[in-house]
């Protein structure tokens, strides 16, 4: 098998501007199995990296490619579905007035916010999901009217929805007591 398509991350030499330079000649291999920390200050780039990562911003320069797929040759709506991401950038995105069954369940998709008809198989899936991080009992819960630990817990739970091959956690453990974020660790 080809390294390249073995590889489940690749940039070569990926560069992001917005004003000013934010990521400049990035270079990174995350093969399967691999486990990656993204370290640094605040507004240091990491954020926007996975942003990039994901195809919610355009790089600058260089070549991006994710589970086998090129950035530009490929839809990325369709490259993110097995990636899943728990995120404080997803925090603004979501909807509301959304239910967490229906954010969970948005995660099978990758999609922000749900829309359409939840089929049985994916309530229930969501639902087990659910209890799994502790949050059983909250899937009609508002998502606007949640703590910050429950609306982790239900980021969580919305990325395992997409069953992922690839696991992106930007803070995960955010808004999270010791005893949730012990539990969190251990799940993982």
């Amino acid at each position: 098998m080809n390294k390249l398509k073995s590889d489940v991350l690749r940039l070569q030499g990926l560069s992001v501007h917005r004003d000013r330079p934010i990521l400049l000649n990035v270079d990174w291999t995350v093969q399967p199995g691999q486990h990656w920390a993204l370290m640094g200050p605040n507004g240091g780039g990491k954020t926007t990296l996975l942003n990039v990562l994901l195809g919610y911003m355009t790089p600058a320069d260089g070549v991006m490619e994710l589970l086998g797929q090129t950035y530009g040759d490929a839809d990325w709506r369709e490259v993110r579905r097995p990636v899943g991401l728990v995120s404080s950038s997803l925090v603004q995105r979501l909807e509301p007035a959304e239910t967490v069954l229906e954010t969970v369940a948005s995660g099978r998709s990758a999609m922000i916010n749900f829309w359409g008809k939840m089929n049985r198989r994916d309530r229930v899936e969501a639902k087990a999901l659910l209890r799994q991080v502790e949050a059983g009992g909250m899937e009609s819960r508002r998502w606007g009217v949640l703590s910050q630990g429950e609306r982790q817990r239900v980021l969580i739970a919305r990325a395992l929805m997409a069953r992922p091959r690839l696991l992106i956690l930007d803070e995960p453990c955010a808004g999270l007591d010791p005893a949730a974020r012990g539990n969190f660790l251990a799940f993982l």
